[in-house]
């Protein structure tokens, strides 16, 4: 019988890379059901919301519920929404980020001059334009935050340029770094995490491929961790790291003996 109540799941580098299933994640979980653990899906994709996840993971006989599933892009939507309700957020990121931060109700601007808040995130449209906007809109004391601090992501091919690739370049022009990065490993995060499950901290492990997010959350959050190395991390970033893991696993099949 296993200690583990619950199991946080990342996705890309864990479960996908791309639109392919890493190799082994059936057996991971496979284990995950006999072992009995509740599992919650945590993405710093900061495109994408739970139902995305269902539908993409469907094809490979996964069945994921849209609410155990968090993003970066839904974290940081529902924390908008509480706490800077009313006021007009003006974002750099992609239109599905746009999407989701309107369906949580929150107030968005394209005008510079008006931003209460700025939000900085991925975009493929990133442009010397786009960048002074950014600029002109954190002139002053606004709250400046980051979806995920990810600067690469893992696609079928290599890697692509991600949401901290852009946040260095706001974050330079500006001269100051944002307030709080809502996605992985935040303690804003971490907190979303919890009050989704109903294991408590020290009986939930966290499995990722990136050390300074989701290690780093299971750190900060009291739960245990696992790195795969099927994503960013590898042997040598992880003996170098200041960020330890539990465990180190070659793949999300590794997960048996884990939960045994």
């Amino acid at each position: 019988m296993t200690e583990y109540e619950a199991v946080i799941l990342d996705v890309d580098g864990t479960i996908l890379r791309g639109d392919e299933l890493l190799p082994d994640t059936p057996a991971g979980f496979r284990a995950l059901e006999a072992a009995g653990c509740e599992r919650l899906l945590f993405s710093n994709n900061p495109t994408r919301d739970g139902t995305h996840y269902r539908e993409k993971l469907a094809p490979h006989g996964i069945d994921v519920d849209p609410e155990s599933v968090l993003t970066s892009a839904s974290v940081s939507a529902a924390y908008l929404s509480a706490t800077h309700s009313g006021e007009p957020v003006f974002l750099v990121g992609e239109d599905r980020l746009e999407a989701i931060l309107e369906a949580a109700g929150v107030d968005l601007t394209d005008d510079p001059a008006a931003a209460e808040v700025v939000l900085g995130s991925v975009t493929t449209e990133f442009s010397y334009s786009m960048l002074r906007d950014a600029l002109r809109a954190l002139e002053g004391d606004v709250p400046f935050y980051g979806t995920d601090p990810d600067t690469t992501i893992p696609v079928d091919d290599g890697r692509i340029p991600g949401s901290g690739a852009i946040l260095a370049a706001m974050e330079a022009v500006a001269d100051r770094e944002p307030d709080a990065i809502l996605g992985k490993p935040s303690s804003v995060a971490a907190e979303t995490a919890i009050d989704r499950l109903e294991a408590p901290p020290d009986r939930t492990l966290v499995v990722g491929d990136r050390l300074n997010t989701d290690i780093a959350l299971g750190n900060r959050a009291g739960m245990d961790t696992a790195v795969v190395l099927t994503g960013i991390a590898d042997r040598d970033s992880i003996a170098a790291s200041s960020v330890d893991p539990d465990y180190v696993l070659d793949s999300l099949g590794d997960l048996e003996r884990v939960l045994e």
